[in-house]
């Protein structure tokens, strides 16, 4: 039997795919919930890369107090570079949304679209991997995290010790995830 092609799905999975097959345990009610979600988080992906180029582009927005607009013009007003990966191992990195590092001051801005109340450990996250991958100690930096969401802007100053307690355990874990690594 020769099979279909369907050449054009390759890379790409239905929303009902064999491979997350637990919808078929869904109710009507639940595959309503799940699919509204799954188009939510698509058009914040949207959403993100739209305020990377407006980034990028210099493109400033209408001063309307809308979190994308305060989001990408604060990112102007302070020449921050969008989607920037910090690095320490391929164990361990991730993507700013936003970050700068001038006069001494590490900047990171995070934009949530979402319902649910954005957090300030995954961008203490990324002040670890900063301070990891550029050589310097928390206490030596000044540090500015904030998240953009429902139309507010919060400001977080870290702990020095929150941010030490963060890098060791990122060095720890990435050794005794090479060590399981090599135990196969």
């Amino acid at each position: 039997m020769d099979f279909n092609k369907h050449s054009e799905l390759r890379g790409f999975h239905a929303f009902l795919s064999a491979s997350n097959y637990h919808w078929i345990n869904y109710s009507t009610e639940r595959l309503d919930e799940v699919y509204k979600n799954r188009q939510a988080a698509q058009r914040g992906t949207e959403l993100h890369q739209f305020a990377h180029d407006a980034i990028r582009l210099g493109i400033k927005l209408p001063n309307s107090g809308k979190t994308l607009n305060r989001y990408v013009n604060d990112a102007l007003g302070y020449r921050m570079t969008p989607e920037q990966i910090l690095f320490y191992s391929v164990n361990c990195y991730g993507t700013t949304d936003a970050i700068c590092f001038r006069d001494n001051l590490l900047r990171i801005h995070d934009l949530k679209n979402g319902v649910h109340d954005g957090s300030f450990h995954q961008l203490e996250v990324y002040t670890a991997l900063f301070c990891l991958e550029y050589g310097f100690k928390p206490g030596e930096i000044e540090v500015e995290l904030r998240i953009y969401q429902h139309d507010d802007v919060q400001a977080y100053r870290p702990e020095v010790e929150d941010i030490a307690q963060i890098m060791s355990k990122i060095i720890t874990f990435d050794k005794r995830i090479e060590l399981l690594k090599a135990e196969g």
